[in-house]
């Protein structure tokens, strides 16, 4: 794929960017651990041979019978029981973290919440789940949710901005007046008020927190297109006969994605501090999902427990953190003055 000098410019100043290029590596990084989140922590085994079969319990189940047990139901493959009668004629390949996010230890030597151990590397919670299992499946849904509100809303936001930006007149009016009420909502509240009136579900709160979050991109968009669209190559295709959508997206747009992209990690960042506020309420996804903001409310509920709460806070630090530098990273690079710097 051949990059324009543009383009090249652009991401040889990201790179300059070094904290910013090295965020991105680590949060990718890390984010493709969690969506291996089943390879690494789970209480199933990856894969199991016995007596000459072979089984992916991961992705398939299996009754205990598979395996000379007695019961038709699944087999709990941490019953020393049923690991005894697989390594008699076989053995399992476990995940490094025997645990997935909804195990309870039933074997704690102290009540839960407990603190970390060889087994538990960052403890247990007030439920004997083990934190850093729930960690790695918690971070894999607040960053999938807060890209896919990201997305959704950025393209929202960028229709309506491009619509009243190019139309202007009485369109862009009303619609900037209701844009201004809409956004004066006390969002925070009448999300709590939605989430608990509808059951809440991945989809239901990812659909109330579109309500409002698809404003923000709408202003910059706006003004990008107010500015465009009495440029000479705009009048051009006007005279040419090229039509109004094309005009828009294909020869507007580009002009004002430039701040749209620099715009986009710091919205990620702040999708995935909402969802963690709704869930540190009780006004997020089900109950007994890992959830970031589920651990906080643990560390509060258990200042006993002080890993709860420190483990909460470093990964949610870290995380914002990332993000951020990324998205300093991202807006230098679409800085003209510095990429087109000497």
């Amino acid at each position: 794929m051949e990059f324009s000098s543009i383009a090249k410019r652009r991401l040889s100043q990201f790179q300059r960017n070094r904290r910013g290029y090295f965020s991105l590596w680590i949060f990718a990084a890390i984010f493709a651990l969690s969506m291996c989140a089943e390879l690494v922590a789970n209480d199933k085994p990856i894969f199991v041979s016995y007596d000459g079969g072979y089984y992916a319990p991961i992705f398939k189940s299996y009754p205990e019978t598979q395996f000379g047990g007695e019961f038709e139901t699944e087999a709990d493959y941490r019953d020393p029981a049923v690991a005894e009668l697989i390594n008699k004629k076989g053995w399992m390949i476990w995940p490094p973290i025997r645990y997935s996010y909804q195990t309870i230890n039933y074997n704690l030597n102290v009540p839960a919440p407990s603190p970390p151990t060889r087994e538990n590397l960052l403890g247990t919670d007030d439920q004997a789940r083990d934190v850093l299992a729930r960690l790695i499946y918690g971070f894999r849904i607040s960053v999938i949710f807060g890209f896919i509100l990201t997305i959704i809303s950025s393209a929202i936001g960028i229709t309506v901005g491009a619509m009243e930006g190019y139309f202007g007149g009485w369109f862009d009016l009303l619609t900037q007046r209701f844009i201004e009420i809409w956004s004066g909502m006390p969002v925070l509240f009448l999300l709590i008020i939605f989430a608990s009136i509808i059951t809440p579900s991945f989809f239901t709160v990812l659909g109330i927190m579109l309500l409002f979050s698809w404003m923000e991109l709408v202003g910059l968009v706006r003004i990008e297109f107010l500015k465009a669209r009495n440029l000479d190559y705009i009048r051009a295709a006007k005279a040419l006969g090229v039509t109004t959508p094309a005009i828009m997206f294909k020869h507007a747009l580009p002009n004002a994605m430039v701040s749209v992209l620099s715009m986009l990690p710091f919205i990620l960042a702040g999708s995935v501090t909402t969802l963690t506020s709704l869930d540190f309420l009780g006004f997020g996804l089900p109950p007994g999902s890992p959830s970031l903001g589920e651990l906080l409310s643990q560390g509060k509920n258990n200042l006993q427990a002080p890993w709860l709460g420190m483990t909460a806070f470093f990964s949610l630090a870290i995380m914002l953190s990332l993000l951020t530098f990324i998205g300093e990273a991202v807006r230098d690079a679409f800085d003209p003055r510095k990429i087109f710097k000497g």
